[in-house]
């Protein structure tokens, strides 16, 4: 047995409620065809109201034929707009409001219903319609998809770029940082080389002072000026180092050489000392005088402040 109009459109795809208005609306396969793919960008909801204010505006009149009726003598309507028929008067307003065409002509040539071939290449048809409907939807999500990986892949490479930015940044500070160290460390050399100097030429004079009184003659007019010359270098040397200490530092790792400004803190050093040996300093102290400054009680002071200016040995613990 063969199918009906209603379940050849379910069978298609079409909801039941799209279908059933379809059918009533055009009385047969061919209409329903035709009025399904006008109305395809309304919502059910639009077409049932659009259905139930047709029924109330004529429902006075009599039952006659499915679709308002045509006028005696023609078999079909025609819009000279675009050449369409239509079976009913019905058809023809639901044509006229989707397209806003207004010139219909009355036909006598009658709709023919559709062979079993013309319903199979109509369905045919419109299946194709449905399907490059489709296509094309999946299309644009493609393309939509493609210009969001686009954002997303800008949008990291954006946040890559700011993160080896700063992490050059931070590689020329740290290139600076070590060049000032070494620079700090030659002056400091020079510094201590040039006091060894001073200190020999100091002992050198006082023992050819001591050499002279035990032998009860002057001491040589000419071993003063050496002396003088080498005390000169000694006694400049604080001056020029009253902004900084010179110190040495006794760890359970060895001696280290480091100078700082006489306004940098204990808790600087500390945190300079752990940084390069990776073990937290809790005191420093000295032999001579005796002392001791503790960490999270002394370590604010300033070099300066605890009496290590311009040089100091210390014990780091």
């Amino acid at each position: 047995m063969g199918q009906t109009d209603l379940e050849v459109l379910i069978d298609m795809g079409f909801e039941r409620a799209r279908a059933e208005l379809a059918v009533k609306k055009s009385g047969g396969l061919q209409g329903a065809l035709n009025w399904l793919e006008e109305s395809q960008d309304k919502s059910l909801e639009e077409l049932q109201a659009s259905a139930a204010s047709a029924a109330t505006a004529k429902a006075d009149d009599d039952e006659e034929d499915d679709g308002s009726p045509i006028p005696e003598g023609a078999k079909s309507l025609v819009c000279n707009d675009c050449g369409k028929r239509f079976k009913n008067g019905d058809l023809a307003a639901f044509h006229a409001s989707k397209t806003q065409h207004t010139d219909f002509s009355e036909s006598t040539e009658e709709i023919a219903p559709l062979t079993e071939e013309e319903k199979k290449q109509r369905l045919e048809e419109l299946r194709q319609k449905l399907a490059e409907k489709r296509e094309r939807q999946a299309l644009v999500d493609k393309e939509e998809q493609k210009r969001n990986e686009q954002i997303k892949r800008k949008a990291t490479k954006e946040s890559q770029d700011m993160k080896e930015e700063l992490a050059r940044k931070e590689q020329m500070k740290e290139a600076a940082r070590k060049r000032q160290e070494k620079l700090d460390d030659i002056e400091a050399k020079k510094r201590i080389k040039a006091k060894i100097e001073a200190d020999k030429a100091e002992r050198k004079r006082k023992e050819e002072e001591a050499k002279a009184l035990r032998e009860g003659r002057a001491p040589a007019a000419p071993s003063t000026a050496p002396a003088a010359a080498a005390a000169a270098p000694a006694a400049s040397k604080p001056a020029a180092s009253h902004n900084e200490a010179r110190l040495r530092l006794q760890t359970a790792k060895g001696n280290v050489m480091k100078t700082l400004a006489a306004d940098a803190t204990l808790f600087e050093l500390a945190q300079q000392l752990e940084s390069e040996n990776g073990v937290p300093v809790a005191s420093f102290s000295t032999t001579f005088p005796r002392k001791t400054w503790q960490a999270g009680v002394d370590f604010g002071q300033t070099l300066k402040e605890a009496g290590l200016v311009p040089s100091a040995v210390l014990i780091v613990n």
